[in-house]
C-alpha cells in the first residue's frame, strides 16, 4: 500500500550547463600521473561511463549556479508531491533512498513513479542489495517538466525544458548526464529522508554520470543520475553508491603510464601492499585474500587502480567498481554491508520505544535475514524467544507482579560477507520498551 505525502513545489527550466574542458593535474606520482579534472570553485568533478561494459571516466563540468531566493521560493510553493514507494521502517532506523524524476511532464508522472519501482529492482537484484532489501525505504519526489524527455537526447542540438536541466553531451560527451544539482538538492530535500539519491531523466538512451564531490544541507554524499528507460543504466547508479555508501575507491586506470608514489589509500579496496605484505601485516582485505570472489577469479593484489596503471593494488581483476556489468568483489561488499548500516539499523520496530506497553500487547520487530534476534526481560534473556519476531508480552515471561518491567530485543547480523571486526560492531542494534506494572 503506498501513502502519499502531499509536498509541492516548482521548478525554473533552464539550459544545460556549457561544456568545459578538463584540466589536467600532477597527482602525487613518481612520473607520468594519470590525467585526472580537477575542479576548482566554480566547476564539479563528476564520474560518467562511455558503455555498459566500459571502464568509467571523469570529466570537470561548470558548477551549477546557486538558485536565487525566488527560484528557491518557487520550487518551495509548488510541485514536488513525495510517494513513498518502499516502507520498511520508521525513518531513521532505515537507509532512505530518494529518486528524483526529470523529463516527465505533469501528465507522466505516474509513469515517473513506475520507472522508479522498476530501477530499485533491478539495483536490488545485485548483492548485497539483494540480501538487504529490507534495510530501505524507497522515496519518488515528483519534479514536473513543461517538455517531456531531456537535451541530447538523440543528438546534441536538441534542448528541452526540464525541471532539473537534465542533459546528455555536458562537456561535449555524449554518454555523460547532467544535471543541476541545485536544483537536485531542492527536490531530494523535500523527502522525510534522504541518505542516497538516483535523479531519473526520462529517456532510452545510455548514460548517466555520479556526482561525488557534492555538499548536501539534506546529508547525502552524492547524486547519481542514470536514464530511465535504458535497460543497462542502473549499473551506474549501483557503481555509484560503491562510492557513496560503500566509501570504495574506483579500481580502474586510465590506460595511460602513471606510478602512484603517495601513502597508502584510505579507500578498503585500494593499496600499495602485496597480498604477502597483507596477510604479513594483516592490512587491508588480508582476510579474504586466496576466497573465490563473486566477480571471478580470487582475491589477491591486481596492479592497477584509483586511476594509476602502477604502483596501487586492488582486490581483484575486474569487479564493478572497475567495470559496469559486474559484481562486487568480496571486499566490496563488507564495505557495502558496512554502508547500509551507517544508515540503518539491524532491528526496527512499528511499536514506538517510548510507548508504555501492557503485558497484553505484542512487539514485532524487523531485521534482515542474516540477523539473529534475542529477547530480554529486565536484562535475561528469554532463550525460547530466540529467533522470533513477534512476541507475545505475557507469552515471553514479563512477571504480573505489579511492578514495572523491561523488555528488550536486541540483533546481530551473523553474515559470513563481513569479516572485518570494526565493521562488525555495525551489525547490530537493540531496542527496549517499559511495560507498564
Amino acid at each position: 500500500m503506498l501513502r502519499r505525502i502531499s509536498i509541492r513545489t516548482t521548478a525554473a527550466a533552464g539550459l544545460a550547463a556549457a561544456a568545459l574542458t578538463a584540466t589536467t593535474v600532477a597527482a602525487t606520482a613518481a612520473q607520468g600521473a594519470p590525467a585526472t579534472p580537477t575542479p576548482s570553485p566554480h566547476t564539479q568533478q563528476v564520474e560518467y561511463f562511455t558503455g555498459p561494459g566500459g571502464h568509467p571516466r571523469h570529466a570537470t563540468v561548470p558548477a551549477s549556479k546557486p538558485l536565487s531566493r525566488s527560484e528557491k521560493a518557487a520550487i518551495a510553493a509548488g510541485d514536488g508531491d513525495v510517494t513513498s514507494i518502499v516502507q520498511n521502517g520508521p525513518i531513521g532506523s532505515k537507509l532512505d533512498v530518494v529518486f528524483v524524476g526529470d523529463g516527465y511532464t505533469a501528465a507522466q508522472q505516474e509513469d515517473f513513479h513506475a520507472d522508479v519501482r522498476a530501477k530499485w529492482a533491478k539495483i536490488t537484484a545485485v548483492e548485497p542489495y539483494a540480501s538487504y532489501t529490507g534495510l530501505f525505504n524507497v522515496w519518488a519526489v515528483d519534479a514536473v517538466s513543461n517538455e517531456s524527455g531531456v537535451s541530447g537526447d538523440p543528438t546534441q542540438d536538441v534542448v528541452r525544458d526540464t525541471a532539473l536541466d537534465s542533459a546528455f553531451f555536458c562537456d561535449g560527451t555524449e554518454r555523460l548526464l547532467c544535471v543541476d544539482t541545485g536544483k537536485v538538492e531542492s527536490y531530494a530535500s523535500k523527502a522525510p529522508a534522504a541518505d542516497l539519491v538516483v535523479v531519473l531523466s526520462n529517456s532510452t538512451k545510455y548514460g548517466g554520470a555520479g556526482y561525488n564531490d557534492v555538499a548536501s544541507q539534506a546529508g547525502y554524499d552524492g547524486i547519481a543520475t542514470a536514464s530511465s528507460d535504458n535497460d543497462q543504466s542502473d549499473q551506474i547508479a549501483v557503481h555509484e553508491t560503491g562510492h557513496s555508501l560503500g566509501k570504495l575507491a574506483d579500481e580502474y586506470d586510465y590506460g595511460q603510464p602513471g606510478t602512484y608514489s603517495g601513502p597508502e589509500p584510505k579507500e578498503a579496496n585500494l593499496t600499495t601492499l602485496s597480498a604477502d605484505q597483507m596477510t604479513a601485516q594483516q592490512q587491508k582485505w588480508y582476510r579474504w585474500i586466496g576466497q573465490e570472489s563473486p566477480d571471478g577469479g580470487p582475491v589477491g593484489a591486481y596492479e592497477g587502480g584509483g586511476y594509476y596503471q602502477y604502483g596501487l593494488n586492488r582486490p581483484t581483476e575486474n569487479s564493478i567498481m572497475r567495470s559496469l556489468g559486474r559484481e562486487f568483489n568480496l571486499p566490496g561488499r563488507e564495505a557495502m554491508i558496512a554502508g547500509f548500516y551507517r544508515h540503518a539499523s539491524a532491528l526496527s520496530s512499528p511499536v514506538a520505544t517510548d510507548r508504555v506497553l501492557r503485558r497484553g500487547d505484542r512487539i514485532r520487530v524487523t531485521a534482515p535475514a542474516s540477523v539473529q534476534v534475542k529477547w530480554y526481560v529486565d536484562g535475561r534473556e528469554r532463550k525460547a524467544a530466540r529467533g522470533r519476531t513477534l512476541v507475545a508480552l505475557h507469552t515471553l515471561g514479563v512477571p504480573a507482579d505489579g511492578r514495572g518491567h523491561t523488555v528488550t530485543a536486541r540483533a546481530a547480523d551473523r553474515t559470513g560477507a563481513v569479516r572485518d571486526p570494526a565493521l562488525r560492531k555495525l551489525l547490530s542494534g537493540a531496542l527496549s520498551w517499559r511495560v507498564a506494572p
